[in-house]
C-alpha cells in the first residue's frame, strides 16, 4: 500500500517525546532521552531526507484537504516538561525541524491541579514562545486523567477547559489533541470531535499512515532504551505495525479493567 505524499508503503512515522534531560525522576524515566541521545535521533531524521511536518499538515491530507509533502515525519512531544522551551526546542530550531507539543494545562498553568507525579515542568507564560520557535501547539488534558474511564461530563471538562487555556494564551483556537497515555475509546473519540478537536493522537507503538484514523492516529513512543538503529529502522517502515488496526483483545480487556478499578478509586494518573 501507497498513497500520496506518503513514504514507501505508505508508512508515516510519529515519533513520540516526553523528557530530554539527563537525570529525570524516577517516574518518567522510562520515557526520556538525554539531550546527546536525542540530538542524535534529530540528526538521524535529518540525514534521512524525510520531511518533517506538524500535525496540522497530516490532518488536512486525512480530511483530503491537501497532498502531504514526500516522505513525511512528524515529532510530538507530550505534557510540557521543563526542557521543552529551552534546549529542546533550540535544538528543533538549530537543525530546523518543526513539531507539536501536546501540553497538560493543569500542571502547567498557575494554580493547576493535575495527576502528574512531581518532575520540572514548563509554564504556561511559555507556550506563545514554544510557537514562535515552530511548535505546533495541542492539548493533552486538565489533569492527564486516563480519559475511557471518566464519566461523559468529566471526559467533558478534560477536553474542553485544557482547550481554552491554551487558547487564551495563545490568542487562536487549538485543532489538535493527545490522548493521556494513548488511552482512547469510541465515546473518546466522539467526544473529542465534538470538543472541537480535528485530530486526536494515541500512543500504539506504530507507524501512522495515509489511512490512518484521524481521532486515533499512531504515534511511535520513544523509550530511553532506544537507539539511533531503531529510530533509522522506524523512519525506514521497519520494526512495528501500521495503523490503522483495531485493538487486540487484550487492549479491551485492559480496558475494562482499569474502567473497574476507576470506579472505586476515582480518576487514575494515565502512566
Amino acid at each position: 500500500m501507497s498513497g500520496p505524499g506518503a513514504p514507501g508503503g505508505g508508512h508515516i512515522p510519529v515519533f513520540l517525546y516526553h523528557a530530554v534531560m539527563e537525570d529525570p525522576p524516577a517516574w518518567i524515566a522510562e520515557f526520556t532521552v538525554t539531550p546527546k541521545e536525542f540530538a542524535a535521533h534529530l540528526d538521524a531524521i535529518v540525514d534521512s531526507g524525510m520531511t518533517p511536518v506538524t500535525i496540522s499538515a497530516l490532518a488536512g491530507h486525512l480530511a483530503g484537504r491537501a497532498p502531504l509533502p514526500p516522505r513525511p515525519v512528524l515529532l510530538t512531544f507530550d505534557d510540557g516538561f521543563a526542557d521543552l522551551p529551552g534546549p529542546t526546542a533550540e535544538a528543533l530550531a538549530e537543525r530546523g525541524l518543526p513539531a507539536t507539543a501536546y501540553l497538560t494545562t493543569g500542571a502547567i498553568a498557575p494554580g493547576g491541579r493535575s495527576l502528574l507525579p512531581p518532575a520540572p515542568m514548563m509554564t504556561l507564560d511559555a507556550v506563545a514562545g514554544l510557537e514562535r520557535a515552530g511548535m505546533e501547539i495541542g492539548s493533552h488534558t486538565v489533569t492527564h486523567a486516563q480519559l475511557d474511564t471518566l464519566s461523559g461530563r468529566d471526559l467533558a471538562r478534560e477536553l474542553r477547559e485544557s482547550k481554552e487555556v491554551l487558547e487564551d494564551a495563545l490568542g487562536h483556537p487549538v485543532r489538535h489533541l493527545a490522548y493521556p497515555h494513548g488511552y482512547n475509546s469510541a465515546k473518546v473519540r466522539a467526544s473529542s470531535a465534538r470538543a472541537g478537536y480535528e485530530t486526536a493522537t494515541a500512543v500504539r507503538h506504530a507507524l501512522s499512515s495515509d489511512r490512518d484514523e484521524r481521532y486515533r492516529i499512531a504515534r511511535l513512543i520513544v523509550r530511553r532504551a532506544h537507539t539511533v538503529t531503531d529510530v533509522e529502522a522506524w523512519l525506514a517502515g521497519g520494526g512495528v505495525r501500521v495503523a490503522p488496526y483495531r485493538d487486540g483483545p487484550k487492549t479491551v480487556a485492559w480496558r475494562w479493567y482499569r474502567r473497574g478499578r476507576a470506579v472505586l478509586r476515582g480518576p487514575e494518573f494515565a502512566g
